[in-house]
């Protein structure tokens, strides 16, 4: 990993409680951000095993220290135009409770990690009701950092309303 992975990989390790940490991290053009607390890691892109009868996004899973993860590559998810993998795609690991208090691990893909940034809640508005390719169901809100506009994701809704529950359905009408 490079130099700036290896910092914000040691920020995720040192996390806090003061204010709120985000991770940004890349898609195309936009920055998107999700709670340094869900984050478990941050890993370069590997080969993923396919599943066979899952949505697009579903790239496949990877086996990550004995444990399978779904890796989900998230500009397919959102709608967005697709790219090439290269040296700065990773798949950030993140953690999700289920409504039954469950953990879920799942990986995303994404074009590169940003970096870390402390908000705390004023600095984060609510995200307008729009009808573009992210529900808004899956942003906690908008935050603008050294005037970048930042897309604050809700990782729980995100994962299991947006992702595992789709996945559901696409399984069961197979």
């Amino acid at each position: 990993m490079d130099t700036n992975l290896d910092n914000i990989q040691e920020q995720i390790n040192q996390r806090n409680d003061q204010d709120n940490q985000v991770l940004s991290f890349l898609l195309g053009a936009e920055e998107y951000g999700v709670d340094i607390l869900t984050v478990q890691e941050i890993k370069g892109w590997e080969k993923t095993t396919a599943i066979p009868n899952t949505p697009d996004y579903v790239m496949g899973v990877i086996n990550l220290r004995g444990a399978v993860v779904p890796i989900i590559d998230l500009r397919v998810r959102f709608g967005l135009s697709h790219i090439t993998y290269n040296d700065s795609t990773v798949v950030i690991i993140l953690r999700a409770q289920d409504p039954t208090g469950s953990q879920k691990i799942i990986g995303l893909v994404v074009d590169g990690v940003s970096d870390v940034y402390s908000l705390n809640e004023s600095e984060i508005q609510s995200a307008p009701d729009m009808n573009g390719t992210i529900h808004t169901d899956y942003v906690n809100g908008l935050a603008t950092v050294a005037e970048k506009m930042i897309v604050v994701l809700n990782v729980d809704q995100l994962i299991n309303e947006g992702i595992l529950a789709s996945i559901k359905q696409t399984i069961n009408k197979e």
